[in-house]
């Protein structure tokens, strides 16, 4: 029923924002084939969100009889999803030369960390890697101290998984007018800079030290703009930027207008933290949860992952929904007409291969030929 629903994508086996960009499309209905090598499941995956929604075929693209199988597919999918170093579907005999001449409207998006050309192309790297070489992480964490990353969730995720979606609708879209496909690079470095483009902004007009961490409006310098420790040991985050929204932080917290008047004053950042910890170390997390909840003073509990899904507003919206024993979140963005949907959780390894290729048009002896070889499992 989703957007994508027709669509077909094949997504070459990888971890993390690859995945994500697959899961993604096959929420919004596109069938998403994950093309996995035969053996057991890593268990630290055993229970992968990613992968729901997804068919598994395995196919051994190291047989000459798995390359011509993966082209066949190639020929009735729209989209193929690489997750390898620049060079290695080449060597495998699946690159888009190949595929885009057996489909000449296929997207062939391809999912690196550094990009398909440049000197670090060929270099193995992870998110915190990609975030430090674009100033991301440099500008994340306390004055004085070293740089925090932000989980994977700025280079992968964000900068990867997401830059890939965007890229593969587009390319969807426009071969959908041209008649042609096209190869996406998609370099998580590229996506984690175009992250930073409002501190860039920022830095240009003079509102932004790039030279420190904790120093501007958003990075945690400001008393307005911060997270603070609750009688409990809970927090509780504060976003009070526009004026009206100050005034009721000061308001509710009972704070002393006088002395939290120079509202962007940074020489009185410090001090006026200071006297807000305190503040906020007078009541639990709930407490002022109870005061300032729901309110425009631009406030919110910091909850764990694990709280997360019990939070009423997150179950009012169904944010998160519960999968064959995994919680995790819901689809998004949400369609009016053509809802998004998560149509069954992660099926094992190689679970579709046999009906992925009848479908395809592969005739019985055909696939028992390719099985008794080793080339499909």
């Amino acid at each position: 029923m989703g957007p994508l629903n027709g669509f077909t994508v094949l997504e070459l086996g990888g971890i993390g924002p690859a995945p994500m960009g697959g899961m993604i499309l096959a929420d919004m209905g596109a069938e998403v084939i994950r093309i996995d090598r035969k053996g057991g499941m890593d268990p630290r995956i055993m229970k992968d969100v990613s992968a729901r929604g997804k068919k598994s075929i395995v196919v051994n693209l190291k047989t000459q009889e798995g390359v011509e199988t993966f082209l066949r597919l190639v020929e009735n999918a729209d989209v193929v999803i690489d997750p390898y170093r620049p060079g290695v579907c080449e060597k495998l005999g699946i690159g888009p030369d190949v595929c885009m001449a057996r489909n000449p409207k296929l997207i062939f998006a391809r999912m690196t960390g550094w990009g398909q050309e440049g000197p670090m192309a060929q270099s193995a790297g992870h998110d915190i890697n990609y975030i430090s070489l674009t100033g991301a992480l440099f500008a994340t964490g306390r004055r004085g101290e070293r740089p925090v990353p932000a989980l994977n969730l700025i280079g992968d995720m964000g900068g990867g998984g997401m830059l890939l979606v965007n890229g593969v609708l587009a390319a969807l879209l426009e071969a959908s007018q041209s008649g042609k496909g096209q190869v996406l690079d998609v370099a998580m470095v590229d996506g984690a800079a175009q992250l930073m483009w409002m501190m860039h902004g920022f830095e240009a007009v003079g509102a932004w030290d790039a030279t420190q961490r904790e120093a501007n409006m958003l990075d945690g310098a400001a008393h307005f703009y911060d997270t603070y420790e609750c009688a409990c040991g809970g927090y509780v985050s504060i976003g009070s930027i526009e004026p009206q929204f100050y005034a009721l932080l000061i308001e509710l917290a009972q704070l002393d207008e006088a002395t939290f008047a120079d509202q962007n004053n940074p020489a009185l950042w410090p001090e006026l933290k200071a006297k807000l910890t305190e503040v906020f170390k007078a009541k639990t997390r709930d407490e002022w949860c109870a005061i300032m909840e729901g309110t425009d003073v631009c406030f919110a509990p910091v909850l764990s992952f694990k709280e997360a899904p019990s939070h009423p507003a997150n179950i009012a919206r169904n944010v998160y929904q519960e999968v064959d024993g995994v919680v995790q979140p819901s689809p998004a963005p949400r369609f009016s007409r053509t809802p998004s949907e998560i149509r069954h959780g992660a099926h094992g390894i190689g679970e579709d291969t046999v009906s992925v290729l009848q479908a395809m048009g592969f005739a019985a002896d055909e696939i028992e030929q390719l099985q008794n070889n080793n080339s499909v499992a």
